[in-house]
């Protein structure tokens, strides 16, 4: 697999949901939406991208706040880093790009979105595949400490405007790079084409502000949506896998599977021998995951 399948497609901005979305187009056959989560882009995919575009027509967002989008400021109540607010943008995404109907592969906060997609935009989105990530409402009224410790940057960067803003801005290489080392493995799963990809776009303006809110959000606004929609009864319709590192945290700490079933009708999955960054960290791995659910071998 060669870095260039991925990098050097164009990125193009679309002009959707009152925000510009950037995002990489490519391949054949039906659609997959590519999301992507902290503090990266579209660029986890590109190992998995030769493959995946041999059997489906890929598109490989970043998320406002994240990449090359938009990075709207912060608005009251976080309202514009809600993950209903950026499910609405990727389901516009999709549909201009003539995309009715889709599947979904997702990673971390991509996948957060993805469920909130799966939740508001439940015709549109025909499977879903998730990375390492449990619902958002059960993983913070289940916090432990191990869990918090572990992950730490969902507790730091809730913190009021501008702390933490100001400190990653002193050296957002510094921050992006001790948050994707602080995990098994370190730094060394990553491309030095994709971490490039990475540190440029931590030092575009907003960066700091986007990531900041998307978690100030899920901490506020989108556990306020979580609650209503539970209590209404909504689920996931559509079939979901749920994939986690067995050396990550999400999975010590949490009954995965358990939670995903109680909120969802269809959901299969379990354990890879990864952290956190699966699609980086074992490539083969996911592929394989992937061709099984969603059909292609």
């Amino acid at each position: 697999m060669s870095d260039s399948d991925f990098f050097d497609l164009p990125i193009r901005l679309h002009a959707v949901n009152g925000v510009r979305i950037a995002a990489r187009v490519g391949g054949d056959g039906p659609p997959l939406l590519l999301l992507h989560g902290h503090p990266q882009t579209s660029a986890i995919w590109h190992r998995l991208w030769p493959q995946l575009t041999r059997h489906r027509t890929c598109v490989a967002a970043d998320l406002r706040g994240y990449g090359d989008s938009d990075k709207p400021p912060a608005a009251p109540g976080h309202a514009a880093h809600s993950k209903r607010v950026m499910a609405a943008d990727m389901a516009a995404l999709m549909r201009a790009l003539g995309h009715e109907r889709y599947e979904v592969l997702a990673h971390d906060r991509g996948a957060r979105v993805a469920h909130r997609l799966g939740l508001d935009h439940w015709q549109a989105v025909t499977r879903m595949m998730l990375l390492d990530i449990a619902p958002t409402l059960d993983m913070y009224e289940n916090t432990t400490r191990a869990f918090a410790q572990a992950y730490f940057h969902w507790f730091w960067l809730i913190q009021p405007a501008p702390m933490p803003e100001t400190m990653i801005e002193r050296d957002p290489v510094f921050y992006l790079r001790s948050v994707m080392g602080g995990r098994p493995g370190g730094l060394a799963h990553f491309s030095a084409r994709a971490m490039a990809e990475y540190e440029r776009v931590a030092r575009l303006p907003g960066w700091a502000t986007g990531i900041c809110e998307d978690y100030r959000a899920s901490a506020t606004v989108d556990l306020e949506h979580d609650r209503q929609g539970r209590a209404a009864g909504e689920r996931l319709r559509m079939p979901v896998r749920a994939l986690w590192g067995e050396r990550g945290a999400v999975g010590r700490n949490f009954d995965v599977l358990a939670l995903w079933r109680a909120i969802a009708d269809q959901v299969d999955g379990g354990s890879l021998p990864g952290a956190h960054y699966l699609a980086e960290e074992i490539p083969d791995q996911v592929l394989r995951e992937a061709a099984a659910f969603f059909g292609w071998r």
